[in-house]
């Protein structure tokens, strides 16, 4: 083990990641808000006012899912060692960055149908993914134990999904979210590839 190369107690950064992801989720929810002028006067109006908020509602909930898939698979991994090296605190605060950043492309994607929201979320959906992995090879490159379970098929279909999400923006922007449904897919993918 290289625990004794560790710059600082993992403990640390897993409170540190609770926190991040806590307030991020936090701040998903004010993201939903309804227009200064709504006045509605009826159930009717109020209901058709909400309504026009689906596209909010959609992007909240696929964001929030997507942020505890991280978060519980950060919270399950087994094979962290006690003290962080350099690489495995690099890799997780820069993990969390794009979780901060979440809150603000969800944001965008939820108000502006456009092609370049859709960009703006997908990038940030990528780049959660990648330090993801980075997480994961720092993490089995200090512990010396590979754990096949590491999260590279639920990266993988968060890449692809981004993509395809992307490529959908291209042609209709109001349904480029829905390639994140693709996620859902991932336990069952996860099954087939390790046989669990």
């Amino acid at each position: 083990m290289k625990d004794a190369a560790g710059v600082v107690p993992t403990r640390r950064l897993d409170a540190l990641t609770d926190a991040v992801f806590a307030f991020a989720m936090t701040l998903l929810v004010l993201n939903i808000e309804l227009p200064e002028d709504f006045d509605p006067k009826t159930t009717q109006d109020f209901l058709q006012g909400l309504a026009r908020l689906s596209d909010t509602f959609i992007a909240y909930l696929i964001t929030f899912l997507v942020l505890v898939a991280f978060w519980f698979g950060r919270a399950k991994q087994t094979n962290e060692p006690e003290m962080a090296s350099t690489a495995y605190a690099r890799a997780t605060l820069f993990h969390l960055l794009w979780v901060t950043v979440l809150p603000f492309s969800m944001l965008a994607v939820s108000r502006y149908d456009v092609a370049g929201a859709v960009w703006l979320y997908g990038a940030n959906m990528i780049l959660l993914a990648v330090t993801g992995i980075l997480i994961s090879r720092a993490a089995k490159r200090d512990s010396g134990h590979d754990d096949p379970a590491d999260g590279r098929v639920e990266f993988g279909l968060l890449i692809a999904s981004a993509v395809l999400s992307m490529v959908i923006s291209l042609v209709s922007p109001g349904y480029a979210m829905l390639a994140y449904l693709l996620n859902l897919a991932a336990p069952f993918v996860s099954r087939r590839v390790y046989g669990a």
